[in-house]
């Protein structure tokens, strides 16, 4: 049996809400809200959220059974062992380079792990997802999709987009990690037709005439979904869950009515909360129709994307006791907003006043090469004894100490309305873990007004600053927030 081992999903904890977008822009906007990454956070920072969550080693999160990681040296069985991390984007922090040896570092995988990058395309994620599910027999594969979807001031993209990440982990049934949700079949089919681009340095996309591509990718659509039920040996009504993931609305609507599948159990698009996240989106609706599924239902996932592709799931006795360590109904339940001028700023549309102090200087890679599971796991020293936690490492402790999962408290806090930031003020609070360390660091979503004394945090991976192209990536802390700590 050979299917998802589990998920993880990242939601920007910003929101902006569509009807700011027309009194400034003059023209786009609509109705409900779309999720917005914030200034420190890129596709890299959000993949290694949505990774975390996946591998159960967020804050407080379940721990799955897999690791990636080893632990004092010592690596982890082979069952057990991540075999292969893919990471896939249309947003990539970096070119001529690779991206996703960002997230092998953050997830502490032995360097024997290989880390590709499947970038440039919103079909890149289901290459990345083809690839894992076709390596049968050689343990677990980590697909991670992470996208920043944007356009113009006023344009349709802007208000439809959305940011997010998700991680689907693949690989053959064990005891240890049982299949969640076994593929059954799968078709597909690609043809060449020009319907959204974007040209190496653009910042946002093209698209041709809504009726081509919705008449194109209806007809190719209707192709795999026939093959696919064609393969499975069933008929549309033995479908209890469709999910549709595609850039094209008019196409995927117009796909849902020739399916056969009842409207009720199309999977809710998000379209009106989160807004279409690209690459991202395939594994962020899939995530989240695991969370609402029960076991022995079907799945199928048809991505419109170049052509299409078509999955289909079975979902297993497991599926029940399995407990995702950051639901998407969680993370939809809890948001801050974002005005859209500082939107703008963000994404660089709106050039504003930097703070008039010195910029950030360049990132020196052989000192970030020096201290790898610290810049990028956040991993600190134990003494001998137990009794004392060092963050940074200390060089006379040898026992690793990871914090990146810990939660903490703030101790002190200021708030610096001077220091040089993009989205200032900075606040900066002394956090200390539980289960030791005490280390100051920067926050990030949150308000200065929420700040105090007491507040319970949890680190999170960001871009610090970005100097002749090369981005400073470390860790920040960020309030917890549960279920009955909503903040809409």
């Amino acid at each position: 049996m050979r299917g998802i081992l589990g998920w993880g999903v990242h939601l920007p904890y910003r929101r902006l809400d569509r009807t700011a977008i027309a009194p400034v822009a003059g023209t786009g906007g609509g109705t409900g809200t779309r999720a917005v990454a914030s200034y420190d956070e890129d596709t890299t920072t959000m993949g290694v959220a949505a990774a975390l969550a996946a591998l159960g080693r967020e804050a407080g999160g379940e721990d799955r059974g897999v690791r990636g990681s080893h632990t004092s040296g010592s690596q982890a069985s082979a069952s057990q062992t991540i075999r292969t991390l893919w990471f896939a984007t249309t947003a990539p922090a970096y070119q001529d380079r690779t991206n996703a040896t960002a997230l092998h570092a953050a997830l502490r995988l032995p360097r024997t792990t290989p880390a590709y990058d499947a970038t440039g395309a919103v079909r890149s994620t289901t290459a990345a997802l083809d690839a894992a599910l076709s390596a049968a027999g050689t343990g677990t594969h980590l697909v991670v999709a992470s996208d920043l979807r944007t356009g113009r001031p006023g344009s349709a993209d802007e208000a439809a987009g959305g940011d997010a990440a998700a991680a689907l982990l693949i690989g053959d049934e064990a005891p240890e990690t049982p299949v969640l949700a076994e593929l059954t079949a799968r078709a597909g089919v690609t043809e060449e037709f020009l319907d959204r681009w974007r040209a190496p340095g653009d910042q946002t996309s093209k698209t041709w005439e809504d009726r081509f591509g919705e008449t194109r990718y209806t007809t190719v659509a209707i192709e795999a979904w026939n093959g696919l039920l064609t393969a499975a040996g069933l008929t549309p009504d033995a479908i209890d869950v469709l999910v549709i993931a595609g850039t094209h609305e008019r196409a995927a609507k117009s796909v849902l009515k020739k399916t056969g599948v009842p409207a009720s159990r199309l999977h809710d698009p998000f379209a009106a909360t989160v807004g279409n996240t690209g690459a991202a989106h395939p594994a962020l609706l899939m995530a989240s129709a695991l969370e609402g599924a029960q076991p022995h239902q079907s799945i199928a996932l048809l991505i419109l994307a170049d052509g299409a592709d078509a999955f289909l799931w079975r979902t297993t006795e497991a599926l029940a006791a399995h407990r995702p360590a950051r639901p998407v109904a969680e993370q939809l339940a809890q948001s801050g907003s974002v005005t859209y001028g500082r939107y703008l700023a963000w994404r660089g549309f709106l050039p504003v006043e930097p703070p008039r102090r010195p910029e950030p200087a360049r990132t020196s890679a052989s000192a970030a090469a020096r201290a790898t599971d610290w810049k990028f796991a956040l991993v600190g020293t134990r003494s001998d004894d137990g009794d004392a936690v060092h963050l940074p490492p200390s060089p006379f402790d040898p026992t690793p100490h990871p914090a990146a999962t810990a939660e903490g408290t703030i101790v002190t806090f200021t708030v610096d309305r001077l220091a040089y930031s993009p989205s200032p003020p900075v606040v900066f609070a002394v956090v200390d873990f539980d289960g030791g360390g005490r280390l100051p660091l920067e926050l990030t979503d949150v308000d200065a007004g929420e700040v105090a004394i007491g507040l319970r945090v949890e680190a999170t991976f960001r871009r610090l600053s970005s100097a002749d192209g090369i981005h400073n990536y470390f860790w920040k802390a960020r309030p917890v927030r549960r279920l009955d700590q909503r903040d809409h």
